[in-house]
């Protein structure tokens, strides 16, 4: 039997303060001397950056959609056994609890997952157990709400004011007062990147310190993970296969569990970063290039001229790339950001990149590549205008409007959408090994 103790941190809704008390759980635990790993419901890149730092330790995607119940089952039951076998293990959920199809109460009911509710108590006093209630109730006994967090109270006064009406078997574990010197910048796609914040780690220390000065003897609950299949391996259909993958401030957006099928299909990883002036790894057999903001630092690409010079003659040899939003955006002709400014970009693909100020595409995504289906999700500002005809096109298992297209030219495949690479190894393994006569 494998038994860790767990727990999902939920909330009725987006904005709650979901991500700050689960890192201040995991920071706290960590400076404990736990062993504490880390998982977020749903699609996400910039949460996780903070709650990697907070826990010490990569945090990967629980998505039923993207990867699928086994998959999920086999990343918790690695966490809690695996060589570095975790204490503690938390999962933060995504919008509200019951938000989506599937939901995070969804994953929570899978797996037997506890689940905590933070509650923006701002504005509210006796109304905070109503909701507290709701939310436990609404569940039908599908989940168990463990417990609620009131997160912003004005004062120790309105703290007990917000207990007041919650049940026994639903305690206020814990009341966080509102302090902005604690609260993280955001833009456009949400948090400002980790690697972007210098104060970071303290930050982290004080949220620590707040969650344990602020909890009412609360207690893990034991989860059992035993119930799992091992993943099967992979076939190593990229042995020898040299993938070159920018990774710095403008291209970011990156799945663990990406670099982990890549390297469980046989592939060697070479990173590189295009805004500190490094070229393509040599030798690359082919290239990723994933989403990020190359907005916010077109200057700094332009000044690296080895970068597109080197992306040209990668593909003039007709060695696969693959672009996904910012990838994709970098590679046009030219590229706006928010205040209006044009850069030039590495007029690689036909047309050009506007950063708007309102969202043009947000959602989960199916999309089938001549080499089978793959999932993932979209999530932009930007919008890209191209003459170009899409090979192939998204659709939305929730009936949203995202349905993102899929380019293709020569050996070049790009389009908006962030693919998760567990949901169709091999596929994603036939278009890196594609080699095309130039």
């Amino acid at each position: 039997m494998t038994v860790c103790p767990a727990l999902m941190i939920s909330a009725p809704a987006s904005g709650q303060g979901k991500t700050s008390v689960t890192a201040a759980i995991a920071r706290h635990a960590r400076n404990a001397g736990k062993k504490v790993r880390v998982f977020k419901t749903g699609p996400d890149y910039l949460d996780p950056m903070v709650l990697e730092r907070a826990s010490g330790a990569p945090v990967y995607q629980l998505d039923l959609f993207m990867g699928g119940l086994e998959h999920c089952r086999a990343l918790l039951a690695e966490a809690a056994q695996g060589p570095e076998g975790a204490d503690l293990i938390l999962v933060e959920g995504v919008m509200g609890l019951y938000d989506g199809a599937p939901s995070s109460a969804d994953l929570a009911e899978a797996f037997g997952l506890p689940v905590l509710a933070v509650i923006d108590a701002g504005g509210m006093a006796q109304t905070f157990a109503a909701l507290a209630l709701g939310l436990q109730q609404y569940g039908r006994g599908r989940i168990r709400l463990c417990g609620v967090v009131a997160n912003r109270v004005g004062s120790e006064a309105h703290g007990r004011m917000v207990a007041e009406g919650l049940p026994e078997d639903l305690p206020l574990v814990a009341a966080l007062q509102r302090r902005q010197d604690l609260a993280l910048p955001e833009r456009h796609l949400g948090l400002v990147q980790a690697l972007e914040l210098p104060r970071l780690d303290a930050q982290l220390d004080d949220w620590a310190q707040a969650w344990g000065a602020a909890t009412r003897g609360f207690e893990f609950q034991p989860v059992d993970f035993s119930e799992h299949a091992d993943a099967p391996a992979l076939p190593p259909l990229l042995a020898g296969r040299r993938i070159g993958i920018a990774r710095d401030a403008a291209f970011s957006f990156i799945y663990p569990a990406n670099l982990d099928c890549l390297r469980a299909l046989g592939a060697e990883l070479h990173f590189f970063a295009p805004i500190e002036g490094q070229g393509l790894p040599p030798d690359c057999d082919a290239l990723w290039l994933p989403g990020g903001y190359p907005e916010l630092h077109g200057p700094a690409l332009r000044a690296n001229p080895r970068f597109f010079a080197g992306l040209r003659e990668h593909l003039a040899m007709g060695r696969p790339l693959l672009a996904e939003c910012g990838g994709m955006l970098a590679l046009a002709v030219s590229l706006e950001d928010a205040e209006g400014r044009e850069h030039a970009m590495a007029g690689l693909l036909p047309g050009h990149a506007r950063l708007n100020k309102r969202l043009a595409g947000l959602g989960l995504q199916a999309i089938t590549w001549p080499e089978g289906e793959l999932r993932g999700h979209t999530f932009h500002y930007s919008s890209f205008e191209t003459p170009l005809a899409p090979i192939a096109r998204a659709s939305n298992p929730n009936g949203g409007k995202a349905a993102e297209a899929l380019y293709q030219q020569g050996p070049l495949r790009a389009s908006y959408l962030h693919h998760y690479f567990p949901s169709n190894p091999q596929a994603v393994a036939a278009f890196f090994l594609n080699t095309t006569t130039p």
